[in-house]
């Protein structure tokens, strides 16, 4: 029996099929959207303090490039067969097992949406601190954010696709307009020789920009919307990540020569502290205010889609019935993403959340190209991925290798990843137990 047919009777109820209305320029955009959010302007600061070095920073966001590009080759390779919607939940489950579908699903409960919106709620609340007195917790001003748009959207406050064509030209206009201010501004100063890093360090680095470049895979989780998927679908995951990487490189580039390395690192507002050494105050309340407003479009985009997703998995009967709404928000979806969301805002350190998600999802999009390169060598070339076998192969090495160094770089955050991982499979042979169908009137009880 094929995992198709094993899928079908709680995983794939037999609805009707969406309608295929989005092309390549709305599937693109869904990619930039995804990606361009808290990361690109709260980690730089961080990687400062651990490198030492501006040319090493710009190296570590190529590297993360490359790495995304081959992710989204690899993607595209699996959207081209299996076109429909729903991500590492759909592609698990076909080319592995139902059961690392699941945890795919368990891992975007709890790492794909609640602890990037602990960490946009955070960034939030440092942007914001020079508004506020001196001695205001970013943490309290994640909160209230918080609060505030779980309440407005469980009020049944909708978006369309053009507050989201909306949040994208906001947040490319910002990079591009401040880069393009700044490039021309910057000080000709002379760089001393960085001193020597331990090579344990690079590890957590790539993994915080891995943080940032997440998101490169967004289109797949609405294959079954987009027009002509085994076209549009890997062009837009290219483009969309080919773009991305670009207008980060660019950004960096302001960031790491703005002031001298000792202003910067370890500076999570980094984008305020840059504008003010090339500005003044004004620029930088200017570039503040702008990031404050991205980060707003990125925590309200998160808290509206995060609970339909576990609001599906309540249906498919993975996750406890009051999550699934008989009729308008799933208030209950909202309420629980929110509680995991505030716990984990207010219990770890904002390095020690960014190296989390990075290294969790990195270990997800690894799992999905194991299921690639697996179904590969079992259809041969009847399944068409570019750059065989270089494209997925260079892919899994790099993740494995990042992986492996931040284990020892970085334990606590890493092994909380692990312990997440392990706690979805935990869930999943629970659920299994639960839904086991009892025995027949013909099976052997034991009993002559």
């Amino acid at each position: 029996m094929g995992f198709r047919h094993y899928l079908r009777p709680r995983l794939l109820p037999e609805i009707m099929k969406p309608e295929r209305q989005l092309g390549l320029v709305s599937a693109t955009a869904l990619v930039v959207a995804s990606m361009i959010g808290t990361g690109v302007f709260t980690t730089t600061g961080l990687l400062l303090a651990d490198l030492k070095s501006p040319g090493r920073v710009l190296a570590i966001w190529v590297v993360g490039g490359v790495l995304a590009a081959l992710g989204a080759l690899s993607y595209g390779a699996l959207a081209r067969r299996i076109p429909e919607s729903g991500g590492e939940y759909i592609f698990l489950s076909r080319t592995l097992h139902p059961a690392a579908g699941y945890i795919a699903g368990w891992i975007s409960l709890l790492v794909g949406f609640s602890a990037p919106l602990a960490a946009a709620a955070y960034g939030f609340g440092r942007y914001v601190a020079a508004w506020l007195p001196a001695n205001w917790p970013p943490e309290s001003s994640g909160t209230l954010l918080l609060l505030a748009f779980s309440f407005l959207h469980a009020l049944h406050v909708r978006g369309g696709a053009w507050a989201q064509n909306l949040a994208v030209f906001v947040k490319v206009a910002l990079i591009v307009s401040f880069a393009g201010f700044a490039l021309v501004h910057l000080p000709v100063t002379s760089s001393p020789q960085p001193p020597p890093v331990s090579v344990l360090a690079f590890g957590p680095a790539l993994l915080l920009v891995s943080f940032c470049y997440s998101g490169w895979n967004a289109a797949v989780y609405i294959g079954g919307e987009i027009r002509e998927p085994e076209r549009n679908l890997p062009r837009a995951l290219l483009l969309g990540t080919g773009l991305v990487t670009v207008l980060y490189l660019l950004l960096n580039t302001v960031f790491v020569f703005a002031a001298p390395v000792v202003q910067l690192a370890g500076k999570v507002e980094i984008g305020r502290v840059a504008a003010q050494a090339l500005g003044g105050f004004v620029l930088a309340d200017a570039v503040s205010a702008s990031v404050a407003l991205a980060l707003i479009t990125t925590a309200s985009s998160m808290i509206m889609a995060g609970p339909r997703v576990y609001a599906q998995m309540a249906l498919d009967g993975y996750l406890p019935r009051l999550l699934a709404p008989s009729s308008g928000p799933p208030r209950a979806a909202i309420a629980l993403q929110l509680v995991i969301a505030v716990v984990m805002l207010w219990s770890a350190t904002f390095e020690t959340l960014l190296i989390y998600i990075g290294f969790t999802l990195s270990l997800s999009t690894a799992a999905t190209v194991c299921g690639l390169v697996r179904s590969r060598l079992r259809e041969g070339a009847q399944l068409s991925v570019v750059g065989w076998p270089w494209v997925p192969g260079l892919f899994l090495v790099g993740v494995l290798a990042i992986a492996g160094i931040s284990i020892s770089g970085r334990p606590q955050a890493t092994l909380l990843g692990l312990g997440t991982i392990a706690a979805g499979w935990l869930a999943w042979w629970i659920n299994q137990r639960r839904h086991r169908p009892a025995p027949g009137p013909g099976a052997r009880t034991g009993q002559t």
